[in-house]
């Protein structure tokens, strides 16, 4: 997908280029900038004596050295005053410049951090939305593959009213959909059910099979994948995007669609699907339907789906939002897969 989201150390990152949060003079003073110094290698440090002092936003290109990326852009993010001094201009400027260099060389891959994190101030609650919301904005005018590695949980802060919102709307509707399935006894006290009791029952309900029971899941495959492709391009033209804007709002990659449009054995996941269906702002059922017609649902038990499924009931379409938070809860981001 255009833009990861990972739990991974920038310097184990094999990428086209890594960038790496520095100081104007490039010393590997600390932190991640020190780990990449010393796994690089003395050559780093030679190399970047040579350079000119590195102004706030401002980029300086180096060799990987013993690093497994091919290049190192330096930068230097601003530190956080206030907020009034410039700082999100500065900041924006040192991810667009990296951006628009990797385009620039051709480049494939890029790896980020959260520059200005940590030690440099920016908000905890601001800094990894601020990060996707430069990315994906650039993205929708360039083909690239981003990751953005977030190896410390320290380093940002995920928004605790919109996690608890999300824990309760799970508890809640996992606990409606038990009572709906699986009714207790009306002569008997809610209060007697023990943990393992529900416990085995969404296994039981998990394990009901997706699929039609009259198909063979090959004939199944066969003939709902031709609908998927269908029914996806009929919400294309009704959203009147074109092709490119639906997979880049989709945050796949322009090969993942290809595969879609010419249909040669290729069966989306879901991460796919529900990206794709974010993307066209479909409702909860025509998000169903789609996922139908490869033999997947939505259900009401498992994280992923539940988080899903507040989006979709909150009308929030927005999919790096979406991915911020299935991130928190651990779990596979919408997109490629």
């Amino acid at each position: 997908m255009p833009l990861q989201i990972l739990r991974q150390s920038l310097a184990k990152m094999k990428v086209d280029a890594i960038v790496n949060s520095t100081n104007e003079k490039m010393i590997g003073y600390s932190g991640v900038d020190l780990a990449i110094h010393t796994l690089a290698g003395e050559g780093l440090d030679e190399e970047c004596k040579t350079l000119p002092p590195l102004a706030p936003g401002g980029v300086a290109i180096t060799s990987g050295y013993d690093l497994p990326c091919r290049y190192i852009f330096h930068t230097v993010g601003p530190i956080y005053e206030g907020g009034n001094k410039g700082e999100a201009e500065a900041l924006r400027a040192c991810y667009r410049e990296c951006l628009s260099l990797a385009v620039k060389m051709n480049l494939s891959t890029i790896a980020f951090p959260l520059i200005s994190g940590g030690n440099h101030g920016f908000p905890k609650d601001q800094v990894l939305s601020f990060a996707v919301s430069v990315i994906t904005d650039f993205l929708l005018e360039a083909e690239l593959t981003v990751y953005l590695c977030v190896y410390d949980r320290q380093s940002y802060s995920f928004s605790k009213k919109l996690f608890y919102d999300i824990v309760d709307y799970i508890t809640e509707e996992e606990e409606r959909y038990l009572e709906e399935a699986m009714p207790f006894h009306a002569n008997r006290d809610a209060s007697f059910d023990p943990p393992i009791s529900r416990r085995v029952r969404r296994k039981q309900l998990e394990a009901t099979p997706d699929v039609c029971a009259d198909k063979s899941l090959e004939d199944f495959l066969k003939s709902s994948d031709k609908g998927f492709r269908e029914r996806l391009f009929d919400y294309i033209d009704r959203s009147g995007m074109t092709d490119v804007e639906c997979y880049k709002r989709a945050n796949l990659d322009k090969r993942t669609f290809s595969k879609i449009k010419s249909g040669k054995g290729y069966r989306p996941s879901k991460q796919t699907v529900v990206a794709l269906a974010i993307a066209l702002r479909l409702t909860l059922d025509e998000t169903q339907e789609l996922l139908s017609t490869v033999g997947l649902t939505l259900s009401r038990s498992g994280t992923f789906d539940m988080i899903i499924r507040y989006f979709l009931h909150q009308g929030n379409y927005n999919i790096f939002e979406i991915n911020e938070a299935l991130f928190e809860f651990d779990q596979l981001l919408l997109g490629s897969t």
